[in-house]
């Protein structure tokens, strides 16, 4: 994280923010010559804000703009460490890294050992001591005796960024990158729908509050 600039007048701030990419902005909400919700909605809808105020009753208000957080002075160092994390997490949600297409893994299936590039995987779904791997641009995937355990270290092994990829369920696998939405604990991902297990749900909200 990189301070960039600090402004009291709210017109600089907006200026400067049409003419150089921000990605977070901390805005107060009382101010004295706008107040930071109406200054919110002139901003670019891209950029991240955390509200910052002394006044409570601006939260729910704050919230229903789509703010990363609302820190209410005065805040602790943790609890702007919090808010963040929030704001990571957000963002790598936002700007999902592919896997290199030169990160791959071998996989022994049907008598063959087959080279999978990770950025080509769909999702991984475990069936017993069985996986399902689902490749994109077919409709075959390729079936392979192995644990969901087993896949995640090959995974980890192959890619220093393996992290992209999550366990969401105790048969599923997926690649962060390729979440299309999330809706009542269901991913959509490649025309599929997949649940999130109760006990992986905590883990796979923390990549990215909202």
């Amino acid at each position: 994280m990189d301070l960039q600039k600090t402004f009291l007048r709210p017109d600089e701030a907006l200026h400067h923010m049409h003419q150089f990419p921000t990605d977070l902005l901390f805005l107060d909400i009382n101010m004295p010559s706008v107040s930071g919700l109406e200054f919110h909605k002139a901003i670019p809808d891209q950029m991240m804000v955390i509200f910052t105020t002394a006044y409570a009753e601006y939260a729910v208000e704050g919230f229903s703009l789509n703010a990363i957080d609302y820190l209410l002075k005065p805040f602790t160092f943790e609890r702007f460490q919090q808010a963040i994390q929030k704001a990571n997490e957000y963002y790598r949600f936002r700007h999902p890294v592919e896997p290199s297409k030169e990160a791959y893994l071998f996989i022994r299936a049907d008598y063959t050992l087959h080279k999978l590039n990770l950025a080509d995987i769909l999702f991984i779904e475990g069936l017993d001591d069985y996986l399902k791997i689902h490749i994109q641009q077919t409709n075959h995937p390729i079936v392979a005796r192995m644990t969901m355990k087993a896949m995640l270290q090959k995974l980890q092994e192959a890619d220093p960024e393996a992290e992209r990829f999550i366990r969401v369920h105790r048969s599923y696998i997926v690649p962060f990158s390729r979440i299309e939405q999330v809706r009542n604990r269901i991913i959509t991902l490649a025309g599929e729908e997949i649940p999130i297990g109760m006990s992986y749900e905590a883990d796979f909200f923390k990549r990215f509050q909202t």
